[in-house]
């Protein structure tokens, strides 16, 4: 594998929050069906429903509020630039402050997952699940 392939041009902390939310909405969602195939969920149907849970607007928006106190400032600055980001499209089914929230979430798993930081993504991660699990039993 040529590792220059995966070489980022500049630092996470250069990139655009939206590239960075790009980035971090396929990290939550390998995270979330890897949690939901481990739970034993066998069925694509009930896995995407399981999903949904976890992975919309709404769901995402929603745990910022219940998470921010154990934020760093660092990780709380990620979600405001990721938030304040202008995409230039407005979701048809959320409304757009769950959409920005959202987005804010995706920005922070994202500059995790490109500054490597593993283990603080896995803290996160199954903060996140525990959080929503909790609230959906």
């Amino acid at each position: 594998m040529n590792p220059s392939l995966y070489e980022l041009p500049k630092s996470p902390e250069q990139i655009h929050p939206l590239i960075l939310a790009y980035m971090g909405d396929a990290i939550y969602e390998v995270y979330i069906r890897q949690y939901l195939i481990a739970r034993g969920i066998s069925h694509p149907q009930k896995l995407q429903q399981e999903a949904v849970k976890y992975v919309s607007a709404k769901a995402q928006a929603k745990i910022i509020y219940q998470i921010i106190d154990q934020l760093t400032d660092e990780e709380q600055l990620l979600i405001k630039r990721g938030r304040n980001a202008k995409s230039g499209s407005s979701p048809k089914n959320v409304k757009i402050t769950e959409y920005r929230y959202s987005t804010g979430l995706e920005a922070l798993i994202g500059y995790l997952y490109l500054s490597k930081q593993e283990e603080r993504l896995q803290e996160l991660m199954k903060l996140i699940i525990g959080k929503v699990s909790k609230e959906i039993r």
